[in-house]
């Protein structure tokens, strides 16, 4: 079975890592995180994770655009995706 075709206007094409990288840079920056692709400022759901008594916990940030509905997943003390 092929997969669907994407629609013509791209908006089921994720973020590039580039772009991925500028909306990480924008939130370590302190600055409100703006969709690359339409400008939208991104929603920012915080993600818990780690389990206690293990002595740390993940602190990870899902950004999302109300708009296009692309989504951005990072930890943030690391800057990085995982």
């Amino acid at each position: 079975m092929s997969a669907t075709p994407e629609p013509p206007d791209g908006r089921e094409t994720p973020y590039t890592p580039e772009e991925q990288q500028a909306l990480r840079a924008a939130v370590a920056g302190g600055r409100p995180p703006v969709c690359p692709r339409d400008g939208a400022t991104l929603t920012r759901r915080p993600i818990g994770g780690g389990s206690f008594g293990l002595g740390y916990a993940r602190r990870r940030e899902w950004l999302i655009c109300p708009n296009c509905r692309r989504s951005a997943l990072f930890d943030v003390r690391r800057g990085t995706r995982n």
